[in-house]
Order: C-alpha cells, then structure tokens, then sequence
C-alpha cells in the first residue's frame, strides 16, 4: 500500500473500490496534477470509512475534476478528526470543501 504525507499526517493511498472497515478518520478525494503531485479535491472526516465512504454525496463530482484515490487516515478521537480535518482544509483550500472555507 502506498503511502503520503499531508501537512505532516501520513495518510495510505486507496482505489475507490476499497472495501472499508468500521474505523473513524480522515479521508481526502485526491488526483495527480500535471506534474504528477497529489491534488486534495475533497477533505473529510468520518465515524466509520465503511458508513460514510460507500456511496459519498461529493465522490462523483470530485472525479470529475480530476480525483482517482481517496487518502485515508485512522484517527480514533473526535477531537483530533476536527483539528486534523480544519488544518489540512485551510492548508489545501479543496474545490468542494465549500462550507468550511
């Protein structure tokens, strides 16, 4: 499995047909840009990767603009998801992450 590095969170690299697990984290919709560096199009938290990923309100329009992976990270307290979640959106500003910017 690959691995990247947001800010200084290390997050695994997943193909949007994973099958995910009951664990809470971060997950960000990302695609390579022109030069081949990791683009964030979407950046978000959740309770369970396995509840929230499967069919995701923003998944299609983030391919649209170019995502083909979704990033994610295991993160077990709420706290730590929203500080996490806050610090990589105001770092990456995504195209989607329209209400919390």
């Amino acid at each position: 499995m690959n691995k990247i590095n947001w800010l200084t969170y290390g997050f695994d690299v997943y193909a949007p047909n994973t099958k995910w697990n009951d664990v809470p984290g971060i997950y960000i919709f990302a695609g390579p840009n022109a030069s081949g560096r990791w683009r964030a199009y979407y950046i978000g938290q959740a309770a369970s990767f396995k509840d929230r990923l499967a069919d995701h309100e923003n998944w299609n329009e983030a391919v649209r603009l170019g995502a083909t992976h979704i990033h994610a990270r295991v993160v077990q307290q709420q706290a730590s998801r929203d500080t996490i979640e806050a610090e990589l959106i105001e770092a990456y500003q995504p195209a989607l992450n329209v209400q919390l910017k």
